[in-house]
């Protein structure tokens, strides 16, 4: 009888220590996220700086600044989920990357002191978003070892939980960068 009792006693123990321990991960993905978030957040408060800048210099890029405009609005939507958004600053980064390099194309842009002070902007808000990215992905990392690790993949399945979308970089993004293709836009 003593024996049961202490045996039943160390599974709940260890089924609590698992849950808390799953409990803990989820909140620091979810802490991670919410630092990206607001980062990204940061950038899109800067699209309309860009946009408007740029829209007077690059009249034939008006597709690229449209399009980094809708997808500007559809992150403020707030209806989006963790993989879409994931997969939206993809585009993101792209589109304004596309952008940057097309400002090499116009001397008076270049030139212009706004543009060089919005382009620190958004360089040091790149710089700070990548170093999210690698903190999410390292949250997302031991989360997601922990839904396959036994026994916490036990408790996991009980719980529901679903493994986590890594920040990934596109394949075509590990090539080498063709710049007159980019030009082309």
């Amino acid at each position: 009888m003593v024996v049961t009792l202490i045996v039943i006693g160390a599974i709940v123990l260890l089924f609590i220590l698992l849950y808390n321990n799953l409990v803990g991960k989820k909140n620091q993905v979810a802490t991670a996220f919410s630092s990206i978030d607001v980062l990204l957040k940061k950038r899109f408060d800067l699209i309309p700086n860009l946009t408007k800048m740029v829209n007077r210099y690059m009249q034939h890029e008006v597709d690229v600044l449209t399009r980094v405009t809708e997808m500007r609005a559809k992150s403020i939507s707030g209806q989006m989920s963790d993989a879409d958004a994931v997969a939206l600053d993809r585009e993101v980064s792209s589109a304004i990357g596309k952008i940057m390099v097309a400002a090499e194309n116009y001397p008076d842009l270049k030139a212009s002191e706004n543009f060089t002070n919005l382009q620190a902007s958004l360089n040091e808000v790149e710089e700070q978003i990548s170093a999210a990215r690698r903190a999410y992905n390292a949250s997302v990392k031991d989360y997601n070892n922990a839904l396959e690790m036994f026994p916490s993949n036990i408790v996991a399945r009980l719980m529901g939980y679903q493994q986590k979308v890594f920040f990934e970089i596109e394949a075509q993004e590990r090539k080498n960068v063709d710049v007159g293709q980019l030009l082309d836009l």
